[in-house]
């Protein structure tokens, strides 16, 4: 049974995840480059590195708060799926990297992106972001953990 993920763990989960990507600002130019290809492979990446199957499916945000995505029925997302999904959320992100105008354009595009994401977010009858659709993905509760809750 999946049962979709709640609108405060997911913000939380991006949130976290989006403070991972822009520790890397710090450094220039290179930094906004590592931190957009954090952000657009972050649901695949643990997977890819650790190969354990805590990982499948999930963001270090996602694995903190306990959700996961499901992709056709339990299948891994991989790095492709991951960007797809990840591109409304980036794209911002990505402007950045062109100095001064894109300094400007990148968080009001940025903004424009995650208010439309919420929109959907809310409104959609399974919660399904703009990301969602494009990587053919649903966010939902990490049953595995929950059930090892109840039984502890």
């Amino acid at each position: 049974m999946n049962n979709k993920a709640d609108l405060f763990p997911r913000f939380l989960a991006a949130l976290i995840d989006s403070l991972i990507g822009w520790v890397f600002v710090v450094i220039p130019i290179v930094g906004a480059i590592v931190s957009v290809l954090y952000l657009l492979f972050k649901d695949a990446l643990p997977y890819q590195v650790f190969k354990e199957d805590k990982w499948k499916n999930k963001s270090i945000g996602k694995e903190i708060m306990n959700i996961k995505i499901d992709y056709h029925q339990g299948e891994v997302v991989d790095m492709t799926v991951s960007a797809k999904r990840n591109i409304p959320l980036t794209i911002g992100s990505l402007i950045t990297i062109i100095p001064l105008l894109g300094w400007v354009i990148g968080p009001i595009v940025g903004l424009i992106f995650a208010i439309i994401e919420l929109v959907l977010i809310v409104t959609d009858s399974d919660s399904r972001r703009l990301g969602d659709r494009w990587g053919n993905t649903t966010v939902i509760a990490d049953e595995v953990l929950e059930a090892e809750e109840i039984q502890s």
